[in-house]
């Protein structure tokens, strides 16, 4: 087993094989001065399973594009599998037609990883389960749930929570996290006027007196979540 480490977040790459006791393949990644990617991978892999650790957060384009190459060099080198191992995957909040003529833009990314020669994916709290479907190969949604279970057990012990979904579509995400803390659930009903922006319709559920925990997993421009603050605040003091 070999990992090779994009250049998204190289610090998480070395973390994770200080704990496997595993040295980072030794690559070289760069950059033509029109933008385009070189990829080049120093050491034999042939018959070795290679985890690429690439998230595809900003710049997200440029960083799916650096996985694709990456995988694809690793193919050409003979590897025995590779699992693309994708932190944050980019494009999950397009995995369905809201609108007429629009892109479902997470099952192109889908595409693209699966036609570059990927042989498993392993993220993060997809934005959307759904998206698991949209690959013919195996994929792995690990859930951070349990962990942030711990810390807010530890952190806000012996205080009234309630755990607060900003919108109806993180429901079943926000049900999980306070199942495993025993707290109450309350939702924001919100509408979005253009991408980015939200407004702030309704809370369903009781937040007087109480600690609330938003649980969201993308936070872009940050609105939604500066929307529901100020519209729980309210709420609390009523």
């Amino acid at each position: 087993m070999k990992i090779l480490s994009g250049t998204s977040n190289l610090k998480l790459s070395k973390d994770i094989s200080k704990n496997l006791k595993l040295k980072l393949i030794n690559t070289n990644i760069k950059r033509f001065a029109d933008g385009e990617i070189y990829i080049e991978v120093n050491e034999n892999i042939r018959g070795n399973s290679v985890f690429v650790i690439q998230s595809t957060s900003n710049p997200a384009n440029d960083n799916i594009m650096e996985l694709l190459l990456v995988i694809d060099a690793l193919r050409r080198s003979s590897a025995k599998t590779i699992t693309a191992v994708i932190p944050y995957f980019g494009y999950a909040r397009q995995d369905r037609k809201v609108a007429p003529r629009t892109s479902i833009s997470a099952k192109v990314v889908a595409n693209l990883i699966s036609n570059a020669g990927a042989s498993r994916v392993v993220t993060v709290d997809l934005h959307a389960g759904q998206i698991q479907g949209f690959f013919d190969m195996p994929v792995d949604n690990l859930y951070t749930a349990p962990l942030f279970a711990k810390y807010i057990k530890r952190k806000f012990n012996n205080k009234k929570l309630i755990c607060v979904s900003p919108d109806v579509g993180g429901v079943a995400r926000t049900r999980a996290l306070a199942t495993r803390i025993k707290a109450d659930l309350a939702i924001i009903d919100k509408r979005r006027p253009s991408p980015g922006k939200s407004e702030v319709m309704n809370i369903i559920g009781n937040v007087k007196g109480k600690t609330c925990i938003i649980v969201d997993d993308i936070i872009d421009s940050g609105g939604t979540i500066v929307n529901a603050v100020d519209a729980l605040k309210k709420k609390r003091s009523k």
